[in-house]
Parts: C-alpha cells; structure tokens; sequence
C-alpha cells in the first residue's frame, strides 16, 4: 500500500528484453535499506525490487503491465516518481493507493491558474464513474484531489490543480499537453461503486 506521496523522482537507466522487461532505475534513496522483494512505485505502477546496487535498482515489467500503464513509459532515460511502500505507523499524507493502474488518461489543457498550474485530463468510460469532484485521485503515482468533472461522450475530463511545491517534487514539472498518464481510482470509490451496483440487482 501507498500514500500517492512522492518521496523521489528516480531516471530509467536502462530496459533489457528478457521474457518481461528487466528495468534499472536510478535513485536517490539508500539502497542498502531496501530489501529484495519490497515493493515501491514507480509512477503510480507497484513493482517488486529484483535487483539492486548504489544507487540503484531493478524490477521486471510484465507485457501485462505495459499493455495497461502509460505509453511510452518503459524506456531509457524516462523520469519515474518514485514511492516506496507504507509501514505501519507512517504518516497517511495523501490516501489509500495500490499501485494499481485503472486507466490511462490524456493530459489535454495546461494552463497557469494564479501561482499554481491547472491541468485537465482526459479519460475513458471505464474510469469515469469513480471520479468526482473534491474526491480523491492518483495520477503518475500522485496523490491528488479533482476539482472539476466533465462528462463527454468519450469518458470524461477533469481538472486538477498543481501547486508549484507538488510540481517541484515530481515530475509534473515537465508535464506536456498529449501526454499519457497512469490513472488510479479512489478505493472508497471503487468499494461504493460495487455496493451500488449490489443493491441494484439485490
């Protein structure tokens, strides 16, 4: 489990072809505390650590993983935002994340909103009936809040707003209009969605 927190942004150093993708990904965190099997995420996509060295570490991406997290995403030289998995007793910051990707969406506005950045992303259908405004969403691995909820024909749009400080420690300081983006649901409302649909059957 996670809290959508970003504690470092790592760097993709190399993707070796091995059945899966073996993937080597540059840190700032000290590796030696960091055990073979932790999980830690990898812009908002749980991995299980293989490998690791100073500096560094390694998991293997499934074909399955590709297919379902951003475009573009498993490549050299690609900056991850980076958190490693909560421990009983660490400050809840953001909310209750999995590391488990829902959909991908589409950064499609950016624009300056005051001193913080306003972006609007697009998504599909599958997604659309778990966001909500002033509700809780992961984006990239990053724990934020919707401020704005538009239904389209497609799916959906929604607004967030990006302070410069959550721009700093991430990497939605280099965010660019037609980029993918990993998108993870609220749980809460992936649980209220399920008793919804119970009760209306029942």
């Amino acid at each position: 489990m996670f809290t959508g927190i970003i504690t470092d942004i790592g760097r993709i150093e190399s993707v070796d072809q091995t059945g899966d993708l073996r993937v080597r990904i540059a840190t700032r965190y000290e590796t030696t505390g960091i055990d073979l099997g932790a999980s830690i995420a990898c812009s908002g996509v749980c991995l299980t650590v293989v490998d690791k060295g100073p500096g560094w570490f390694a998991v293997d991406v499934s074909g399955e993983t590709v297919s379902r997290s951003a475009k573009g995403m498993w490549h050299a030289g690609r900056r991850l935002n980076l958190e490693r998995a909560l421990k009983l007793g660490d400050e809840l910051g953001g909310h209750i994340v999995t590391g488990h990707v829902d959909g991908v969406g589409e950064i499609v506005e950016l624009r300056e909103e005051g001193g913080s950045m306003r972006v609007t992303i697009a998504a599909g259908a599958e997604v659309a009936p778990y966001i909500a405004a002033k509700g809780s969403i992961t984006v990239d691995g990053i724990s934020l809040t919707v401020n704005s909820v538009e239904d389209v024909e497609s799916g959906v749009r929604f607004g967030l707003n990006i302070i410069p400080h959550t721009a700093e420690v991430t990497t939605f300081a280099s965010l660019e209009v037609g980029q993918a983006v990993n998108l993870e649901i609220d749980v809460l409302a992936r649980y209220l969605k399920r008793m919804q649909q119970l009760s209306i059957t029942s």
